[in-house]
């Protein structure tokens, strides 16, 4: 059984937040790939109508489609650090007319209730990012018939995984835009080929690889199938896609060349994502505590109004490195650019 049934080895990352939509897994599942409909962020309740339709037009087109879940976070803010920094960007807050909250918030993003909800209405493929849950849980998954997928950023988290019962692994490289998958958020993120990631995890594992990290066109493809994976996640290249719902501050950024590098930072949700550099970050990604989710809860009304005001120095930018290649085109052109030579 192929890990992952499509006519072709790309695959839609799951971007949470909003630029994933049902139309921009459809348009790729039609061009030949597979998509990924991300869980996190959403509420058990509007994952489930979110799930609904999906499987409502995997049933309608045969397309099939996965699930990406965050597994919980254990959460050690110090109330005294998230105080200090919801001092340090008031400002940034009062600037877009935005009252922060007063204290830490902690949750587990419905996990129990969206695997729960996985189990009783099974979909094919189910990926976690954020580290392993327990055992018990992927077991459960696998039971049900579906397979499951770890997001591993080292050689050693590759182990981790396959000791834990996953069926494949997905590899991310540092050069991916977004969140780190990483299962240690102090880790620091360097820079380097996705593929050095990929044959590192190869020499350790002979699960079905899924690589994604840095990817700018066709040729990044083939080097990451050439270096072991069996299909490549794109994530940055379809964020300006026209069924995408990135948002046209966070479009228009991307486009612009005034935003000429990326960086990793925990400034925005306490857990390292590789972001366009802005000022928000520049100003600061230093007296950032780390803290996920409790960062992302104090900076979420911010992140919003400035999305709304056309704001890009106080968003977040996710892009990884291959953003440049970003361009206005369907989800289609892009697929069949990223196939070519194939």
């Amino acid at each position: 059984m192929p890990l992952l049934d499509s006519d072709l080895p790309l695959v839609a990352a799951p971007m949470a937040g909003g630029a994933s939509t049902p139309a921009l897994a459809a348009a790729v599942g039609a061009a030949g790939g597979f998509a990924f409909w991300p869980a996190g962020y959403l509420t058990a309740e509007a994952f489930a109508a979110d799930l609904a339709t999906a499987q409502a037009g995997a049933a309608a087109t045969g397309r099939s489609f996965g699930v990406n879940l965050f597994v919980p976070q254990e959460g050690a803010i110090e109330p005294a650090a998230f105080t200090a920094y919801a001092a340090a960007i008031r400002a940034e807050a009062e600037a877009l007319g935005v009252v922060l909250p007063d204290e830490p918030r902690h949750d587990d993003d419905a996990w129990r209730a969206k695997v729960d909800l996985l189990l009783a209405t099974p979909v094919p493929v189910v990926s976690l990012t954020f580290g392993l849950p327990g055992r018990a849980d992927i077991a459960a998954l696998r039971r049900a018939g579906t397979q499951v997928l770890a997001t591993v950023t080292t050689a050693g988290e590759a182990r981790a995984a396959e000791e834990a019962g996953v069926d494949g692994l997905v590899v991310q490289g540092p050069g991916a835009g977004g969140h780190s998958g990483t299962f240690d958020p102090r880790r620091p993120i360097a820079d380097g080929p996705t593929a050095d990631v990929v044959r590192a995890v190869r020499g350790v594992s002979a699960l079905p690889l899924v690589a994604g990290g840095g990817v700018d066109g066709s040729a990044a493809v083939r080097a990451l199938l050439d270096a072991g994976a069996e299909a490549v996640a794109v994530g940055t290249l379809l964020l300006r896609a026209t069924e995408a719902g990135t948002s046209a501050t966070h479009r228009a950024a991307l486009a612009d060349p005034a935003y000429a590098r990326t960086t990793v930072t925990h400034s925005f949700t306490g857990r390292p994502a590789r972001a366009l550099a802005n000022g928000f970050v520049a100003r600061h990604h230093s007296e950032a505590p780390h803290g996920y989710p409790e960062l992302h809860h104090l900076t979420r009304d911010l992140r919003r109004a400035a999305a709304r005001a056309g704001d890009p120095e106080r968003l977040h930018l996710w892009a990884g490195t291959g953003y440049r290649a970003a361009r206005e085109a369907p989800a289609a052109t892009i697929v069949s650019e990223l196939a070519a030579g194939l």
